[in-house]
């Protein structure tokens, strides 16, 4: 099925158009009054460079007028095989429709509203019979229905043409067009965008993503450069102010050779202060807590290591260390935010 962009924002047609696989653009000229284009030749030259194939609208009020318009935009300097010229169903349309496909010019029948619409557009040759799905339904018709009878009718008879299934409102479109076998639908980029989406798809991606990052990430490559250490002869006071300096939770606590003996968080402060009083900060640390060895990790272990120890003890941060030095703390949540 052929997958055409239905835009005449400049902006996404080019992001859209990355992709690399889209069929072509289809356009009108309510689009590009929407998005303020008031040059559509230049508009339509520029747009002609972008994609592979462009269709855009042929208006005229008779077959003659039709076929003047086309050529007249086929005379600024279009790629007549890169073409689709957008015809309105009417006799007049399907008129021009046969005169142009007969001249090897390529023609979208649109605005189809029904089966006997789609019937003369597939006689008279065109390349494209487009009916609108959305405005079909906005209006209470089975408009699914009429997809599958003008695919029926091509696959029967033998018809040279592609159906083409418009006004896509919502990603349940795509799904209808490829189930009812529409050999052709155009839609918006922000349908689009959608087609790859789902929430299993990102729930096992972010799985993925985080088992190979604790596979082959050290500790050392998620630690930040700030080093919170108190010695354990500081007040709290002086242990707060290492806290605030480097925007942690939680300071290392280390001995006077510098290994280290234990945390002290703000969770300890507030705890401090509930049972002691303000006052308290003024008082060493080693006087006021009874420190637990922590949890430690060389920082050239992987993460994988790491969130090992978090997931068998109850705990949230872990030391790093450097030849024995702490050069750093790992927090729980430095493992859970690669899962972001």
């Amino acid at each position: 099925m052929e997958l055409y962009l239905d835009s005449a924002n400049m902006e996404e047609i080019k992001e859209a158009f990355e992709l690399g696989f889209l069929s072509g653009l289809t356009t009108t000229p309510t689009f590009m009054h929407r998005h303020g284009i008031t040059d559509i030749d230049a508009t339509i030259v520029e747009l002609s460079k972008i994609v592979p194939v462009l269709q855009i609208e042929a208006l005229g009020s008779t077959a003659d007028e039709i076929i003047s318009e086309v050529r007249r935009q086929d005379a600024l300097g279009l790629d007549k095989n890169r073409t689709v010229y957008k015809i309105p169903i009417s006799l007049e349309g399907v008129r021009a429709c046969k005169k142009l496909t007969d001249d090897g010019f390529k023609v979208n029948i649109h605005l189809v509203y029904t089966l006997q619409q789609a019937y003369m557009a597939m006689a008279a040759g065109a390349t494209y019979v487009c009916p609108l799905v959305g405005r079909l339904q906005d209006q209470g018709q089975d408009a699914l229905s009429l997809i599958q009878q003008c695919v029926d009718a091509v696959n029967y008879y033998g018809y040279d043409t592609k159906i083409m299934f418009s006004s896509v409102r919502n990603i349940e479109h795509i799904r209808n067009a490829l189930n009812i076998g529409a050999h052709t639908i155009t839609a918006p980029w922000k349908i689009i965008q959608q087609m790859t989406k789902n929430n299993l798809t990102d729930l096992g991606t972010q799985q993925f993503v985080e088992h190979t990052r604790l596979m082959t990430y050290k500790v050392k490559d998620i630690i930040g450069n700030q080093n919170p250490i108190s010695n354990v002869e500081n007040t709290i006071s002086e242990c707060l102010v290492t806290m605030t300096v480097g925007k942690f939770g939680a300071v290392t606590i280390v001995n006077e050779n510098g290994e280290p003996i234990g945390f002290f968080t703000d969770g300890d402060l507030r705890r401090l202060i509930a049972n002691k009083g303000a006052d308290a900060v003024n008082q060493k640390i080693k006087d006021v807590f009874t420190l637990k060895k922590p949890f430690s990790i060389d920082e050239n272990e992987l993460l994988f290591e790491a969130n090992k120890i978090f997931q068998q003890y109850p705990i949230n941060s872990i030391v790093v260390t450097s030849n024995n030095k702490v050069v750093g703390m790992i927090h729980i949540q430095d493992i859970l935010g690669l899962e972001r």
